[in-house]
């Protein structure tokens, strides 16, 4: 499985959690939300950067398009795909080996 992912990690922290957000299926300004929550508003996405990455998302089959009417609206609702899934797991172990990298090396040096 590394080899599929290898070509899109690192991530970046907006994917990663547009990505994350998408567990649920979710429009535009309800990631926005989503995401700048999760962060305790560290992280506020601008529009062009979402919907960059969404095209992006979306051609790499790690999300989907589930609806474009939404209670009669016309929003675009979001979900992550099988491959999104895998992608945030492989994401995550890189990340967990990175920081346990970094105590080790912490430690050294104290």
């Amino acid at each position: 499985m590394e080899d599929k992912f290898r070509k899109y990690s690192p991530l970046t922290e907006a994917t990663y959690y547009i990505l994350l957000s998408l567990q649920r299926p979710l429009h535009g300004y309800g990631i926005i939300k989503k995401v700048e929550n999760m962060t305790d508003g560290r992280l506020i996405l601008a529009a062009g950067t979402l919907y960059g990455a969404i095209r992006k998302l979306i051609s790499y089959n790690l999300i989907t398009l589930v609806s474009e009417d939404v209670n009669n609206k016309k929003k675009k609702e979001y979900l992550i795909t099988d491959d999104g899934i895998d992608l945030l797991n492989f994401e995550l172990l890189r990340i967990k080996k990175m920081v346990s990298n970094s105590v080790i090396e912490v430690r050294k040096w104290k």
